[in-house]
């Protein structure tokens, strides 16, 4: 192994020491056991260095926010100290919705070598509605406080007077103060393994970080070389009784050309996916289908090419509300993009497409969390059953640290029995989840697939779509994908996520794998005999 790779491989080592000590302070179940973060290390420029293995959505974002917040700090005339930290969550500069706050610490060896950043889902960040993301939201500052980049660190020592600011503007101050002070312990942590790195290798780390980018850009023109392929895709939204449609085109040839054109003019409600949030979902769609195990820095960027006309969902112009651009839009430009590939290279069916956001909150108390899905049938094999897929990569909330913390009951959380689309290859079951209300609160649902399931491939099905709804006193209250309402003590939440689709023709598919689903109760023998003809027991 040469210098340079030694000094990449401690450097993305970096990002994810970052995340552990992240973790392991943070203060809510959210940051800590849902893992709702990432880390990265920037050069003195803000190009992305190193990432560690976090969050699809906000890796990619972090690679545009960077660079926006050094034009920012360059155009206020913002000086930076060694031992400053920036704040900032205004999503069209750090780009993706209020609830991550971004920090941003410069590092010094001498001069100015580079910054480590971190990003984290703040479980409250203000708003109208407990949790920040509001179906209701028509404008960026219905959806919490909006924090340019500031210092919050000032030469070491925190800001009191932005600290009594931020406490007087959220509902779980206990959690917000203590997150923060998270995220700086990991910046902190971060800054002091990068001088160590400079300390022993000297100025020769500045030309390892430049040469990994430049062997970034050439892996993927490598990649690329003798590839031609064209492209189209097409997917949808749903936004109470009309679909928003996603359009995208996709050219390779040298070099990949993503373009967004034909896309829904963005709307007045938290659909719009900033720029940076469509920047992140598609270098993770090219990512996935070209080889996984790619290099992942800003070299990547100097080979994708991608055009988001200002003023679409996939690139607002403020004020436009965006909290939900940032976790469903997201994915469905990431199944828009897949369908385009469809044709060229071997591409799963749609996965359940939702992050199934649930949020619930009462006086003092704030609850969020993301429910897996399905992943689609693969050309190769079944879909996995309950998984988080696509932009999102956290885990689940354990049952018992949501009924330690919160006035929440689980009462079930199972695989969704026959969600699945079916197929040579099925897709993976989608999940239930059923929670008991026992205090009246406030709840927010932000969901998508529940009129149309997950698409299937080369014949295969559509997955089951999402199923939302309440029962309060015997009686069935059907949700929509995205809704606020008042829930009663005593209410039962049922949320129910979609499966994946399928993938080839469901008469191709073995008789073994159906009586192992059968017996696995995956595939109930009422299903198994009504779509594949199998004869009950």
């Amino acid at each position: 192994m040469t210098r340079w790779e030694v000094i990449r491989k401690i450097t993305e080592f970096i990002a994810e020491e970052m995340g552990v000590i992240l973790r392991n302070t943070a203060y809510s179940p959210n940051i800590k056991e849902r893992m709702d973060f990432s880390c990265a290390v920037l050069n003195d420029r803000g190009e992305l260095v190193a990432q560690a293995e976090h969050i699809p959505v906000h890796l990619g974002s972090l690679a545009v926010g960077a660079i926006k917040i050094l034009e920012f700090i360059e155009r206020e005339g913002i000086e930076l100290f060694e031992g400053d930290v920036l704040m900032v969550n205004d999503p069209y500069i750090a780009g993706t919705h209020l609830n991550d706050v971004t920090l941003m610490k410069p590092v010094y060896h001498g001069d100015l070598v580079g910054f480590v950043i971190n990003k984290a889902h703040h479980v409250d960040i203000g708003g109208a509605y407990p949790g920040g993301i509001s179906a209701a939201a028509e404008e960026d500052i219905q959806e919490g406080l909006v924090i340019p980049p500031v210092k919050i660190v000032k030469r070491g020592e925190m800001d009191a007077e932005l600290v009594r600011l931020i406490r007087s503007n959220v509902r779980v101050p206990r959690y917000t103060i203590g997150d923060l002070k998270a995220q700086i312990a990991s910046l902190n942590v971060g800054e002091k393994r990068v001088k160590e790195l400079f300390n022993r290798f000297g100025k020769a780390v500045i030309d390892a970080w430049m040469y990994s980018i430049d062997h970034a850009e050439r892996y993927l023109r490598k990649k690329l070389e003798g590839v031609e392929y064209r492209g189209k895709g097409e997917d949808y939204i749903e936004l109470d009784d009309k679909l928003v449609n996603i359009n995208v085109s996709v050219e390779i040839k040298g070099k990949i050309r993503v373009d967004f054109s034909g896309t829904h003019p963005q709307v007045d409600k938290p659909l719009n996916a900033v720029f940076g949030v469509t920047v992140a979902s598609t270098s993770f769609a090219i990512k996935s289908v070209l080889d996984p195990e790619m290099p992942m820095n800003y070299g990547f960027f100097r080979v994708v090419e991608i055009r988001a006309p200002s003023g679409t969902v996939v690139n607002p112009v403020k004020p436009a509300p965006v909290s939900a651009g940032n976790v469903e839009t997201s994915q469905r430009i990431v199944d828009a993009i897949f369908k385009a590939l469809s044709d060229g290279f071997e591409i799963p069916a749609a996965s359940s497409g939702t992050m199934c956001n649930v949020i619930f909150g009462g006086r003092g108390w704030a609850f969020y969390e993301t429910i897996g899905g399905g992943s689609g049938g693969r050309p190769w094999e079944d879909g996995v059953d309950g998984v988080h897929t696509n932009m999102t990569n956290t885990m689940n909330t354990p049952v018992e640290v949501i009924e330690n913390e919160y006035p929440i009951m689980v009462l079930e959380y199972s695989l969704r029995e026959n969600s699945c689309g079916h197929g040579k290859f099925r897709g993976g079951l989608g999940i239930r989840r059923v929670y008991k209300v026992l205090e009246d609160s406030h709840l927010t649902v932000m969901a998508d697939r529940v009129k149309i399931g997950p698409w299937g491939l080369k014949g295969g099905k559509n997955g089951k779509p999402a199923e939302l709804y309440i029962i309060r006193d015997g009686n069935v209250i059907r949700l929509n994908g995205k809704c606020s309402v008042k829930v009663r003590r005593g209410d039962l939440v049922f949320i129910c996520t979609p499966g994946g689709g399928g993938y080839g023709r469901p008469e191709e598919r073995s008789r073994d794998l159906l009586v192992r689903d059968i017996e696995d109760e995956k595939i109930s023998e009422d299903e198994a005999s009504r779509v594949y003809g199998v004869p009950k027991r």
